[in-house]
Parts: C-alpha cells; sequence; structure tokens
C-alpha cells in the first residue's frame, strides 16, 4: 500500500496509474485525512503530490506534519517537495523565472531514488516557486539550468523530493524513478492486481452488507455493469439493481440492459419507466450544472421509491469513478477547482437513510475494463465508450425537448451505426453526436431550410483525464455528415470537434 496525499494537481490521477502499472496498490486521500488514519492505512510509503498553490500562501493546503515521525518513507512531487521543505524548516520563495515544460535534468547522486538513471535526462517542469534553503539533513540530489534544487533527499530518514514530475511520460525516467521509490526504498511487493483487488473488495462488501439488502442504479455502461456484477457475486440475490429510464437514453437501451442483466446474467433487474418526470424537471433549464443536478436529484426520489418496495435495504451502491471524484472536487474535499458535478458524486439525501457504497471509487476507467474482464464480463460491455449518467441531456446545448431528443437519438445512431460498420469503435475513446442551439440556412430540394446544427466528437485517450480529438478520414467524416443530413429531419449541417483535453472537456456540458 502507497498512500497518496491529493494536494490538487491535476497529474495526481497519473501518480496513482504508475504506482498500479507496479503492481502496487495506492490510495489517493485529502490533506485533510487524520493521522490516525494514516496510521490505520500503514502505508510501506507515502506520496506527497503537487498543487496549484504557494506553500507560503495563507489557503496553502497541509496534511498533518506528523507524517515526518511515523518512520514513513515520503516522496513529495512539486508542490510536494515545497510542502516537505517548510515543514521540516526550509524555505520556500517565489522563483525569479518559472519553470514549465522540459527541463535537462543533471543527476548528481545516482543512488536511491536516481539509481540506474543517466546522468543528463528529459523531465517535466510545472512550477512557479523554488527551493530557497533545505532543511537541515537534505542534499540536493539533481539540478536544471534554472532550478537549483530539482531533486533533493534525506536519506538517512528516507525523505525524497523532485522539483519535476515524474509520473508525466515527459519525464523519460519518471517510472524507473518511481520504481526505486516503491522498491528500493519502501520495499514494496508486486502483489496488486485485478483478481487480488476484486477478491478484496468482495470480501469487504460481504462483511459490509451482511444479509441486508442492496440496490444499484445501473445505466449499462461499463462502470454500474461491473459494479453489478462484483456487488452480485458478493452478496447474490440481496441485489436488486434498479434501471431507471430517464427519458434521455439513447436508442434501444432500456431493451438492452433488460435483455443482458436480467436473461443473460440472471441479476435482480427492477425497471421503472421516469422519463416524463425527468423531462418536466428539466423544463426550461438551460444551464449545464443545474441540468446535471436536476437530474442527479431525480434519480435518488427514483430510487427512494424502489427502495420502500423492498424490504430490508440499507445500501444504495454506485458505479463511481476516481476520475468523476476529482472533476467534482468539492466532493472528496481537496484543494482542486470543480470542474463539472457528476450525478453519482455528492451523497445521498438523509431522508433516503442508505448508507453507500462505491466499490469502484478508487479505480480508474481502464482498471475497471480490467476487472470486468476478470470477473467474466463480455467484451461488449467491457469495451462499450462512456457514456455520461445524465445521458444525452447534457449532449443538448440549450433547453431539452422531447423533439430535440428523437432528433439527437436518430443522429446518434447513424453516427455509431458508421463508427462500427468501419472498425472504429474500439479504437476511439469516446465519439457520440451534439446538438446545438443554433440554426444555419441550407438548401434542400431547390428550397430554403433554417435548420439545426449537429457536431460530432471522436476523442482517443487512455482514462478520460486527458483526450486528443481522433483524426478520422475526410471521406468517412463526410459520410456521416451526409447520411444525418439526408436521414434526420430538422439537421442541415454537421460539423466536427477538433479540441483536445485539455483545454476543452470531452462532453461539452
Amino acid at each position: 500500500m502507497i498512500l497518496i496525499i491529493d494536494f490538487g494537481s491535476q497529474y495526481n490521477q497519473l501518480i496513482a496509474r504508475r504506482v498500479r502499472e507496479h503492481h502496487v496498490y495506492c490510495q489517493i486521500e485529502p490533506p485533510g485525512i487524520h493521522l490516525s488514519a494514516i496510521k490505520s492505512i500503514n502505508p510501506e510509503g507515502i506520496i506527497l503530490s503537487g498543487g496549484p498553490a504557494s506553500i507560503y500562501s495563507k489557503s496553502a493546503p497541509r496534511v498533518d506534519s506528523g507524517i515526518f515521525k511515523l518512520g514513513i518513507p515520503i516522496l513529495g512531487i512539486c508542490y510536494g517537495l515545497q510542502y516537505m521543505v517548510d515543514a521540516l524548516g526550509g524555505r520556500v520563495e517565489q522563483a525569479a523565472k518559472r519553470e514549465y515544460g522540459f527541463a535537462e535534468l543533471l543527476v548528481k547522486k545516482k543512488k536511491g531514488i536516481f539509481k540506474g538513471i543517466d546522468k543528463k535526462t528529459q523531465c517535466w517542469m510545472s512550477h512557479g516557486d523554488k527551493i530557497g534553503k533545505l532543511p537541515a539533513g537534505f542534499v540536493i540530489t539533481a539540478s536544471t539550468e534554472n532550478t537549483l534544487v530539482a531533486a533533493a533527499e534525506d536519506s538517512q530518514n528516507h525523505f525524497y523530493g523532485l522539483q519535476f514530475h515524474p509520473e508525466v511520460v515527459h519525464t523519460h525516467s519518471g517510472r524507473k524513478i518511481l520504481a526505486n521509490f516503491l522498491f528500493d526504498v519502501c520495499g514494496c511487493k508486486k502483489t496488486w492486481s485485478m483478481k487480488s483487488f476484486a477478491n478484496r473488495v468482495i470480501e469487504e462488501i460481504r462483511n459490509q452488507v451482511g444479509s441486508n439488502k442492496v440496490i444499484l442504479g445501473l445505466s449499462g455502461g461499463v462502470d454500474s455493469s461491473v459494479a453489478a456484477v462484483l456487488l452480485h457475486k458478493a452478496v447474490g440475490k440481496n441485489l436488486t439493481c434498479v434501471f431507471v429510464d430517464n427519458g434521455v437514453l439513447r436508442e434501444n437501451e432500456t431493451r438492452r440492459v433488460i435483455k443482458m442483466f436480467k436473461k443473460h446474467l440472471h441479476i435482480n433487474l427492477r425497471f421503472a419507466r421516469s422519463g416524463k418526470l425527468f423531462l418536466r424537471r428539466l423544463k426550461g433549464v438551460t444551464d449545464p450544472e443545474k441540468k446535471r443536478k436536476i437530474i442527479g436529484r431525480t434519480f435518488i426520489e427514483v430510487f427512494d421509491c424502489e427502495a420502500h418496495k423492498i424490504k430490508n435495504v440499507k445500501f444504495l451502491a454506485q458505479g463511481t469513478l476516481y476520475p468523476d471524484l476529482i472533476e467534482s472536487r468539492s466532493a472528496f474535499g481537496g484543494p482542486s477547482a470543480v470542474i463539472k458535478s457528476h450525478h453519482n458524486v455528492g451523497g445521498l439525501p438523509k431522508k433516503m437513510n442508505l448508507k453507500l457504497i462505491e466499490p469502484l471509487k478508487h479505480l480508474f476507467k481502464d482498471e475497471v475494463r480490467l476487472l470486468g474482464k476478470e470477473l467474466g464480463l463480455a467484451d461488449d460491455v467491457v469495451w462499450r465508450q462512456p457514456f455520461p449518467g445524465p445521458g444525452l441531456a447534457i449532449r443538448i446545448i440549450g433547453e431539452v425537448t422531447a423533439q430535440r431528443l428523437s432528433v439527437l437519438r436518430k443522429a446518434d445512431t447513424i453516427l455509431l451505426e458508421e463508427i462500427r460498420a468501419n472498425n472504429l469503435y474500439y479504437k476511439l475513446w469516446q465519439s457520440f453526436a451534439i446538438l446545438l442551439p443554433l440554426k444555419s440556412v441550407g438548401i434542400m430540394g431547390d428550397q430554403r431550410t433554417y435548420e439545426n446544427i449537429l457536431a460530432i466528437r471522436a476523442v482517443t485517450s487512455d482514462d478520460a483525464m486527458t483526450a486528443d480529438w481522433a483524426h478520422l478520414p475526410h471521406d468517412f467524416l463526410a459520410r456521416i455528415s451526409n447520411r444525418i443530413i439526408n436521414e434526420v429531419r430538422g439537421v442541415n449541417r454537421v460539423v466536427y470537434d477538433i479540441s483536445s483535453k485539455p483545454p476543452s472537456t470531452i462532453e461539452w456540458e
């Protein structure tokens, strides 16, 4: 076990990914975690992440400095190094020259975390502060032309600090540096795998739930499907999945989910047809955050209703993933800014009186897919492209109406048909259509039209935290455009989104 303290960097999830790639389990916690909780976790090592704050600002996040007295190896990255220096009596100050991007790292001590690293190697910097004075016992182990203290250590106490980011691919020896910390410094063993994770979580769920019953919100997507199978293995018939037709689903989604879970997987399934309720609540709403919150609240209300129909229900399970939490940071208690809220993040209303189970909340999407394979789910489920909890409501920019949903559904169906027919579905992270609140002039049958504009979005990614727009062939895009304009009444123009994440998000809302 490695404990990662989240100081708010958008690279935090990459640290966890790199640790797990070495088959070592890690857990991410906010800086407000109590020292007693850290002791109970009993990690082999602690990694202090980067973050956007300056350590000398009043609002700078801090973890209990008692961690430095636990006898546990600690690695500080960027802000994590600066916090370590400040907490141990050193000094951090504003740099005369900030350093962002590539830098040549000159390694001065090829031992410890730099064992086996070239004397000169490329690293990735992202900082505006520098170390003005190191604490007693620390020595400089690496520098760049601009940054004297690019790395430092107190090897006697097993404290290590890096001003650069070893977790990003731009740092060429980053994985090796992290491996040195994990195995040579912390003494970790390569014991973590999806099989071990599944076995541990199943046992934890059994102990937590006992003979009580659990309900799970099933969307049919990868996350909720994997969560359902995991819970079913843990509690069997004590699990009831609730599939909510919220009125903003894709074509034939209800039929597909019922067939797969009820007939093939033999999991208890209740079907709640609530589309009219959701659309009524969404009437006149155009703000994307309001849409998400309305859908989230209504979703919980439907669950509340279904829960009262089943005796002895004590738990509600959700397929929340770590990227959901990091983009709804305020719900997690960390220092990052909220990018957008997720309908399955933020807790339950008190009146529901159900305890929450989130068995996937420390996993990334690619890890959930691996878990699904481990649990025996079919490829067409495991490798399904992500679909947002708020559904097509956040792919309609502006007000959600039955008529606009009909237009988007038809266009989305055509898009996915073409994506699958050209063997692109599993090569893309996501591909979908967005209906814009704009109309444009066109010509159809020698007549003037004034109809909707539809955008196509297709991206490649590993975990949805970063993504690049997919460079699809022009003739393929032309065929999609031609089909949509000819087959979907109400659309006369199709555009293609060529923005990456960041700065854009994958979804438009």
